[in-house]
């Protein structure tokens, strides 16, 4: 009767697939540049692919890294 509201939160960011979209986007970078010829370029967008595929979070604190410079 005098029970209190349950708390309620969404469990991630992607309910409007936007990640899905983002990995599209990187993924679609990387296929352009190799197929222009800019293969190192385009090792670093797929560097990028790998980092969110393991499910990292992308800080700009952490570019360097992600690219692994």
């Amino acid at each position: 009767m005098n029970q209190r509201k349950g708390k309620t939160y969404r469990a991630s960011g992607m309910d409007d697939h936007s990640g899905m979209r983002q990995m599209q986007f990187i993924k679609a970078c990387k296929v352009a540049l190799e197929n222009s010829g800019y293969a190192d370029a385009a090792f670093y967008f797929e560097q990028i692919e790998d980092w969110i595929r393991a499910g990292k979070s992308l800080d700009p604190a952490k570019a360097d890294r992600i690219l692994g410079l």
